[in-house]
């Protein structure tokens, strides 16, 4: 096998926020619902769930909405790399 083999990304509700940043995809969907973590200075000390439940959101749902975020990026990525490596 020639190219890297990527690891699926998992968030899951007991990262922090400020761990979860690195992940601008993941970021979007926090924003759409709300969560404006950034800026917040718990960001480095709130879970994704504390952060969840202070809102009013269930982490759970916000979690799956996440990853499955996250991984529909990286088999796009995936696919263009396959498709890039047959030229």
């Amino acid at each position: 096998m020639t190219g890297k083999v990527k690891k699926k990304i998992l968030i899951d509700k007991s990262m922090l926020f400020s761990d979860i940043m690195k992940y601008p995809r993941a970021m979007e969907v926090l924003f759409k619902k709300g969560l404006h973590c950034v800026g917040c200075s718990m960001a480095s000390f709130e879970t994704l769930e504390q952060g969840c439940l202070m809102h009013g959101l269930n982490p759970d749902k916000v979690v799956g909405e996440i990853n499955k975020r996250l991984n529909k990026t990286s088999k796009k990525n995936k696919k263009k790399s396959k498709e890039a490596s047959k030229k």
